[in-house]
This record gives structure tokens, C-alpha cells and sequence, in this order.
């Protein structure tokens, strides 16, 4: 047994997928080989099929429904969880001031409208031009154009996040911006940002004028809706210094003068290594300033959100368990509107093995039927449900069916068609008499 168990680890991924799977349906297939054994009843089934055919698709309907709503439930939260990883993956560390550090990472790496206090232009320089760090950049919030956050920021943060546009080149000046990938907007445009965003504060118009020069490529995160502006120009509309020493020739970006610069709301920071980063989150971790790594902080809420999945995997199980009962209780009246054509069956001298795998196959045919329409349904509605949560969530989320779902419908099927031996066995015990007058 421990041989076989050690050949089963050295077997790669989707050998053991496929094989849990065959294991799972292995109950079906031994009770159909055995049940079926010797009979040919397709002419028989699609006569009954054909007879009662509202009835039949009533229980299919009924079983598509369930498995549907389970395979798409599982594969939905699985998607968000990788979408969500996938949004944080450029942000390393996040320095802000101390608070909430689930708060801090929802308005830093998913743009949630969330006011922040702001860190001075000491904790900045002694961020950036920490031995440790080797890329820092301020981000700035509380501004937006027709819904879409307008982030002041450097030149190096919009490299660093988009790996390289897709459409012209990255701002200069206080008067240019770089849109992401799903802004209304395109190289060449002018707008006007306005105050707020409807949710923080009144939308008041600057009065600044800013032309599109870039474009983000798609990232599947919040950012392919923001619009990226130099952190001078943000400064600038809301009457703060620039950040710049007196004599300030207009170039944007780094380096910051620690005396002008009037606050950004988060750091964005790059360690050199990763023992690196904890050394600056226990560095930067004090009472002015909170230093957290925006995956760890998304690994708790992962957590969190894998006891809501084992939670509502239960209740999926326990739905279609009661729809396992249901059916059951279905297929049972459905035997008694049978049993006049069994009766008969028995009438003419058909063998009582014959009547039950009659019985059984007619079941297990509607059943199987259920199971790979509401598999099929669940496949091509994930990819709908996956757009609505994108745009409530502003994050890319792609679901799609895995193994673990073919999994779940594999072990439904197979309970159900044990389950599915009872009303076989109590269409046997009727009498022929009983059946006939029915």
C-alpha cells in the first residue's frame, strides 16, 4: 500500500486529476456493469423516454440546476481568489500611516475610495533612500475623471506596474497622463479632472487640462480603470507645493525635496531582497508609520475567504444532497407511473433482473443527463458571471471549470445512481396485480 501510495506522488498533476476522476465514477460503472449485464434496453428506454417525455425533462432540469450552481460557485471563488493575487503581484511592501493595514491595501492596490493621513517629506526621503530599497514611488489619491481615480504618482511607477506601455509614452509633465487599459479615453485626448469621487467629497472641477500621451496594457487589476498623472500635478491643483526645491525646471519625478513636499497618502516600495523587506517592515513599522506586504495581508483575507468557500461548499453539498432526496423521491413516484408497463413486463414472463435494470437504467439515464447538461451550463455561463463580477470588482476575473468541479459532479452522479438502486428494487416488490390496475 505505502508503494502505491509513493507511485502516486511521483505522478504529475493531471495523471492524478484523471485517476481521483475514474476512482470517482468507478461506483456508476461497476453498478451499470453489473446491473446491465447481458441486456440491450436502449429501443426500450427511448419508448419510455418518448412517453414521458415532460416528466423526464422536469427531473433533468431539476439535477442540470444543481450541478450548474455548484460548479459554478466553486469556480467563480477560485477565480477571484487568483484574480485578486494577481492584482497585488506588483506591489511588494506598502508604507503608509499607521491604521488598518486591510484598508490601506484596499485603497492602495484596488483603488478603493478611502481617505488616508498623508506621511511628510522626511519619512519619504528616508524611505527612498534607504540602503534597503532599491524603487519607491508616492502614490496620491482623491481626484477622478467620469468615475475613473485620477493617482499621482512617478514616471517609474507607471513603468514598474504596466512592464511597458502599450500605446506612447509615459508623462513628463504636469500637464500629460497615462491611461489604463479600460479608460474611455485615448492618446491625444484632453480632460479635466474633477475633486472626489462622488463617494468622498463634492466633484469640483481644477480647471487643469490634461492630455493622454500613454497607455497601460491590460493588467487585470483595478489600475486598467485609473488614470496615472505626475504626483506634482496633484499637488499643484489642490494649491500644495510641488515637492521641488525653488527654481524647479518642470522635469517630474524623483528626486523630491524633503521641504516641499507637501504628503502622499502611501509608499509604493521595492525591497533589494526579500529578508530586505522585513527588515523595513520592522524598520518602518513604529508609531508614525505601518509597513505590510500587501500579499500577506491578502493570504489572511484568503484565509478568511477559504472558510466562507468551505462554508458554502457544505451548503452546496447539502443542496444537492436534498436534491439527491428529491429526485429520489421523484424517481420513486416515477416507478409507480411505470408500473403498469413493468407489471406487464412481468406479466409476460420477463425476468425480475430485467425489470430492474429497466427500472435502474431509465433513473440513471436521467440522472447522467442532468449531471452533463448542468455541467455544460455551468461552463458556458461562467464566463458571463465572471464579466458581471469584473465590472462590480474592477478586477479581471476569468473563471473557468477545473477539475475540482468535474470532481463534484463525478462523486453527485455516482451517489445518485446508487441512490437510484431503491426505487428499482421497490418496483420489483410491487405486485404484477397491483401494477396492472394502476
Amino acid at each position: 500500500m505505502t508503494a502505491l501510495f509513493d507511485i502516486w506522488r511521483t505522478l504529475p498533476g493531471g495523471w492524478q486529476d484523471a485517476g481521483l476522476l475514474l476512482l470517482l465514477l468507478s461506483p456508476l460503472v461497476a453498478t451499470g456493469l453489473v446491473v446491465l449485464r447481458g441486456y440491450s434496453l436502449w429501443p426500450l428506454l427511448v419508448g419510455l423516454l418518448r412517453k414521458h417525455a415532460v416528466v423526464a425533462g422536469v427531473f433533468v432540469g431539476l439535477i442540470a440546476a444543481s450541478v450548474a450552481l455548484g460548479a459554478s460557485v466553486i469556480a467563480q471563488e477560485r477565480a477571484l481568489r487568483e484574480a485578486t493575487a494577481r492584482s497585488a503581484e506588483k506591489f511588494d511592501m506598502i508604507i503608509a500611516a499607521p491604521g488598518n493595514e486591510i484598508t490601506a491595501m484596499l485603497a492602495t492596490v484596488y483603488l478603493e475610495p478611502t481617505a488616508l493621513p498623508l506621511l511628510d517629506g522626511e519619512t519619504y526621503a528616508a524611505v527612498a533612500n534607504h540602503e534597503f530599497v532599491s524603487f519607491a514611488a508616492p502614490l496620491a489619491f482623491g481626484d477622478s475623471y467620469q468615475g475613473a481615480p485620477v493617482v499621482g504618482t512617478t514616471p517609474g511607477f507607471v513603468e514598474h506596474l504596466s512592464g511597458g506601455l502599450s500605446e506612447g509614452r509615459v508623462f513628463s509633465s504636469i500637464e500629460e497622463a497615462v491611461i489604463g487599459a479600460r479608460v474611455d479615453l485615448e492618446i491625444g485626448a484632453v480632460f479635466e479632472p474633477v475633486h472626489g469621487t462622488g463617494a468622498l467629497g463634492v466633484l469640483d472641477e481644477h480647471g487643469a487640462e490634461l492630455t493622454v500621451v500613454g497607455v497601460m496594457p491590460l493588467t487585470g487589476s483595478p489600475w486598467d480603470n485609473a488614470i496615472l498623472v505626475p504626483v506634482e500635478q496633484v499637488w499643484d491643483v489642490h494649491a500644495l507645493p510641488n515637492g521641488h526645491p525653488a527654481g524647479w525646471n518642470g522635469s517630474v519625478g524623483p528626486p523630491f525635496d524633503p521641504a516641499s513636499f507637501p504628503g502622499t497618502p502611501a509608499i509604493l516600495v521595492t525591497p533589494t531582497s526579500l529578508w530586505a523587506g522585513y527588515n523595513l517592515r520592522g524598520e518602518f513599522t513604529s508609531s508614525e508609520t505601518m509597513a505590510f506586504f500587501p500579499g500577506t495581508v491578502l493570504a489572511e483575507l484568503h484565509a478568511i475567504m477559504g472558510d466562507i468557500r468551505a462554508v458554502i461548499a457544505a451548503l452546496t453539498a447539502i443542496y444537492q444532497g436534498l436534491i439527491v432526496v428529491s429526485v429520489l423521491a421523484g424517481l420513486t413516484l416515477l416507478t409507480r407511473i411505470l408500473s403498469r408497463r413493468l407489471s406487464l413486463l412481468k406479466a409476460v414472463g420477463a425476468p425480475q433482473r430485467f425489470v430492474f435494470a429497466v427500472t435502474w437504467s431509465f433513473a440513471t439515464l436521467l440522472i447522467l443527463a442532468g449531471g452533463f447538461i448542468g455541467l455544460a451550463f455551468a461552463a458556458a455561463t461562467t464566463g458571463v458571471i465572471s464579466g458581471l463580477i469584473t465590472e462590480r470588482t474592477q478586477v479581471l476575473v476569468t473563471a473557468r471549470l477545473g477539475w475540482e468541479e468535474i470532481h463534484l459532479v463525478a462523486a453527485f452522479l455516482s451517489a445518485a445512481a446508487l441512490l437510484s438502486l431503491l426505487p428499482a428494487w421497490q418496483a420489483l416488490r410491487r405486485p404484477v396485480v397491483e401494477g396492472l390496475r394502476s
